[in-house]
């Protein structure tokens, strides 16, 4: 695996600092059921990482005091953490809007048969990755049989009333593109998404998110491999817009590892680069509690590129049209 984040120190990304906090992002452990090309957690079936029970408790007792609205849940596939449903019930019971961003296959995983259920009983939002609507392109980029796998996934959530406009029950796709370049317009995307999937196999969702590829981890290394490291974050640079600036996620989320470490979001997080915080180098979940973060200034690098080229790209899809 190559090293990334020392090659991100050319353009110098402008100064960002945090606006008032509403969504807590956790990730829950990078075991997953699923390698996939593009993924800048580099999680797989060989990770043991998760989340304790200990830090669980630090998540709820944060959003219980900070009020938070929103709790973002990732990993690896989150699910696979023992204390996932747990997590989800009491957040619920707090009346904390959950977002869980799912796989699909892992829908069909022994001893997740019931997680759809589960999910819709709780009125869980649900964030599937979907990145194309044609198998040959899913299944290079996450594995053969994946697109059969995640289509039977997507027709169970639908059964349930899922992506149906029954209230509570949001379902959105995630895109992301093949290889080291900008995505489409999410507009035309979701479009043609909804057209494919709805005449080919009579799946529905609400929305789809279109994400940039993130120059770190598994995606950043095959870059480096392929000598188009640079050549791309030269796209990145090149497609900025200012006006991005002030609505990337990081103004208003705060990511936690899966030992209760803080970060500006999920991408530093895989760079190992924490929230600064003034009495402490490396600030853990609990070190927050009672603490303003407003006007905190969040940590840069020339991966922040990749959230303001183009329309942008955060975890809730394109900043802009």
């Amino acid at each position: 695996m190559h090293a990334t984040l020392p090659l991100m120190r050319h353009y110098g990304f402008p100064p960002v600092r945090r606006g008032r906090l509403e969504t807590l992002q956790v990730n829950l452990g990078y075991r997953c059921n699923q390698s996939c090309l593009h993924c800048h957690v580099n999680a797989g079936p060989n990770r043991s990482e998760q989340m304790s029970a200990e830090t669980v408790t630090d998540v709820l007792a944060f959003m219980e005091v900070a009020g938070i609205k929103k709790l973002d849940l990732t990993g690896g596939a989150p699910e696979l953490n023992p204390r996932f449903r747990d997590l989800v019930r009491r957040a619920r019971a707090l009346g904390v809007h959950v977002m869980d961003r799912c796989n699909l296959t892992i829908l069909e995983e022994p001893g997740q048969e019931d997680l759809g259920e589960f999910l819709a009983r709780e009125g869980v939002e649900v964030i599937a990755s979907l990145p194309c609507y044609q198998e040959d392109n899913v299944d290079r980029q996450r594995g053969s049989g994946v697109f059969g796998r995640s289509l039977r996934a997507l027709a169970r959530l639908n059964a349930l009333g899922y992506g149906k406009g029954v209230p509570g029950l949001e379902l959105s796709l995630v895109y992301n593109p093949q290889g080291a370049v900008l995505p489409p317009s999410q507009a035309q995307l979701e479009a043609d998404y909804k057209r494919e999937l709805g005449e080919r196999y009579g799946i529905a969702f609400d929305r789809l998110y279109v994400l940039a590829n993130m120059p770190i981890q598994r995606f950043g290394s095959m870059l480096v491999s392929k000598g188009q490291f640079n050549e791309y974050m030269r796209l990145l640079h090149g497609a900025h817009r200012s006006e991005n600036v002030e609505s990337v996620m990081c103004r208003s989320l705060i990511s936690v590892d899966w030992r209760g470490y803080v970060y500006d979001c999920d991408f530093n997080q895989m760079l190992e680069l924490p929230l600064e915080m003034e009495g402490t180098q490396r600030p853990q979940l609990s070190d927050l509690i009672g603490r303003d973060l407003v006007g905190n200034p969040i940590a840069v690098r020339d991966h922040c590129y990749g959230c303001t080229a183009g329309q942008g790209s955060s975890c809730g899809g394109a900043l802009h049209d």
